[in-house]
């Protein structure tokens, strides 16, 4: 499924409108990685599969690049993203 974006920016308050637009960026990356790998995973054309998988991968890439963004401009994310990780690893040593 896609997400609802672009979402209406106009609403959203000037203090925290960078940080949204990146989010919007992650959300959209992320939605392209699913559906190329999707795609991928049920064509039949071995160089179409490579393709896709090839897209795919360079929107890691582009959400590696928005999250970076988000992460300089966002404490309490970089704060949460610690804490995720240390449940993780108590919850299940990964």
């Amino acid at each position: 499924m896609m997400s609802q974006i672009p979402i209406n920016l106009e609403k959203v308050s000037k203090e925290i409108i960078d940080k949204e637009i990146i989010r919007a960026g992650i959300i959209a990356e992320l939605d392209a990685i699913n559906m190329y790998e999707q795609m991928a995973a049920f064509a039949k054309d071995i160089n179409i599969k490579k393709m896709l998988l090839d897209i795919a991968k360079e929107e890691k890439t582009h959400m590696g690049e928005f999250q970076r963004l988000l992460l300089n401009r966002d404490e309490e994310q970089v704060q949460e993203l610690e804490k995720g990780k240390e449940e993780v690893k108590k919850e299940v040593g990964e």
